[in-house]
């Protein structure tokens, strides 16, 4: 099992720029494929990029692709989310989860999840 916990979010005005991290223990965070997800008030959660494990490449929702940028330090066995060129849309409680297999973009893919950090972004 991987316990993961996310930090670094908060309110922002629009243009500016936040890193979220999600910090794993338990396991190798790169053994797992790892997504950052978002959830805004009355919406379902949706995919927001994934770094897959081993191989490390990544994907992105077409909403924030040329915006955000997912890492991983595999010597701090953490996972990183940089949020450039931030948006009123992007405001959301952001998830960071970890999981072995299935459609990367979908949140039934991972098995493990954080319990989430608020960002906001004010117009």
């Amino acid at each position: 099992q991987v316990q993961l916990v996310e930090s670094g979010g908060g309110l922002v005005q629009a243009g500016g720029s936040l890193r979220l991290s999600c910090a794993a223990s338990g396991r190798t965070v790169s053994t797992y494929t790892v997504g950052w997800f978002r959830q805004a008030p009355g919406k379902e959660r949706e995919f927001v990029a994934t770094i897959i494990r081993s191989i490390g490449n990544s994907y992105y929702a077409e909403s924030v692709k040329g915006r955000f940028t997912i890492s991983r330090d595999n010597a701090k066995n953490t996972v990183y989310l940089q949020m450039n060129t931030l948006k009123p849309e992007d405001t959301a409680v952001y998830y960071c989860a970890a999981g072995e297999g299935g459609v990367v973009t979908t949140v039934p893919a991972y098995d493990y999840w954080g319990q989430g950090t608020q960002v906001t972004v004010s117009s």
